[in-house]
């Protein structure tokens, strides 16, 4: 106690750390670690774009902007709007309307952009209608161009749809697949590890078994396996929940085994041997006394289990397995991404990669920083 109260004093004054919980000490420790305050402030982000998803999208992810046959509007690539006026100083942000032309040698589609007519950008603006959360109707959009154009941050696709708006919906499924997943894994493992953990004997032999078993097993291609077994009749929602599912049946073994090593090692502390002598019931006594002497570990197991999820959720998808249109995930996204060809003339195609990769580091971040944060008392 002594030592950790010494290295996080000078975090709070005077003799605070020294009176503080276990709590207090591991929020004290979680913000001396850099990297996971950054993790947690992405995370935070990341969620926040999963509930208001429908606000913060300037575009309907589903549907394009196909004008004529003279303007399509696929595959633009992405463009930043403009500050600098034609006078050469600051003004508001602003872009010009794009005009498609096409190649008479390629037969290639480019665009140029018309200089003669400029458009601002405008904050909290009327737009395309959608049902927020399902629930009522609203056209109120973050930003928005004035004027008959769009501004594509991260390009379109094939379908004339906005990549930026799709990343934004695809945060709502991937995030809330992983963040489901895990719940129902973190239930499981409390459930299965502490009753291994606490009766040992034969329960404890066959729980690690069943363990053994699924660990042993290569993850992907079961996935796979159990993917394929879901019908291509169900609806979305119903695939939804069942990919969960699967995510969550395969992930809850690590997390489990975790578990039970803490409880082996709680269960003969003197306050569970004297909740046993004054008549306490197993039940009582492993979930009321023993697992909360886990959970700051769990919290910290659970959030590094999140990026497996994520991960498992776009493989499924990127392969055809999972998820499918009209669902906006990442993986999702990234089926438009598996020809070479269409790789070379639109590689911003691939714009879903980066947030993948940015909450999986996220996430592994925050759970470094519970995981260091969960054991105030080392030296």
């Amino acid at each position: 106690m002594s030592t950790a109260a010494e290295a996080l004093a000078p975090a709070v004054p005077g003799r605070q750390v020294y009176d503080a919980s276990q709590w207090r000490l591991m929020g004290i420790a979680f913000r001396k670690h850099r990297l996971a305050v950054v993790g947690t402030v992405i995370v935070a982000l990341g969620y926040t774009c999963l509930a208001f998803a429908e606000f913060l999208a300037p575009y309907d992810p589903a549907r394009g902007a196909y004008v004529s046959p003279l303007q399509s509007n696929q595959l633009i690539p992405p463009r930043l709007p403009r500050i600098v006026g034609t006078d050469g100083g600051l003004t508001w942000p602003y872009v010009h309307p794009l005009i498609e032309t096409r190649d008479s040698v390629t037969l290639r589609v480019t665009y140029v952009e018309d200089r003669s007519v400029s458009y601002p950008i405008r904050f909290f603006v009327r737009g395309e209608r959608y049902k927020m959360w399902g629930l009522f109707r609203a056209d109120l959009h973050l930003w928005g161009v004035d004027g008959d154009t769009r501004l594509n941050l991260l390009g379109t696709d094939q379908k004339a749809r906005d990549v930026f708006s799709r990343v934004l919906w695809g945060t709502r499924i991937s995030l809330s697949i992983s963040l489901l997943g895990v719940l129902i894994a973190f239930v499981l493992a409390i459930i299965l590890g502490t009753i291994s953990g606490y009766y040992s004997g034969l329960v404890d032999t066959v729980i690690q078994r069943v363990i053994e078993v699924l660990a042993s097993v290569p993850t992907l291609p079961l996935w796979m396996v159990l993917s394929v077994a879901i019908p291509q009749s169900w609806p979305l929602e119903r695939v939804f929940f069942a990919i969960t599912v699967i995510l969550a049946l395969l992930s809850w073994p690590g997390l489990a085994r975790a578990v039970r090593g803490k409880v082996l090692a709680l269960r003969e502390t003197d306050y569970a041997i004297a909740a046993r002598l004054d008549n306490g019931s197993n039940r009582r006594v492993m979930f009321v006394h023993v697992i909360p002497g886990v959970m700051s570990h769990l919290i910290a197991s659970l959030t590094l289990a999140i990026p497996g999820m994520i991960l498992g959720e776009t493989a499924l998808s990127f392969l055809g397995l999972g998820l499918h249109e009209p669902v906006v995930s990442w993986g999702v996204m990234l089926q438009d991404a598996q020809q070479l060809r269409t790789i070379l003339f639109a590689p911003w195609l691939l714009w879903p990669v980066a947030p993948v990769v940015i909450f999986i580091l996220a996430f592994n971040f925050v759970g470094d920083g519970l995981r260091d944060a969960a054991d105030p008392y080392k030296s």
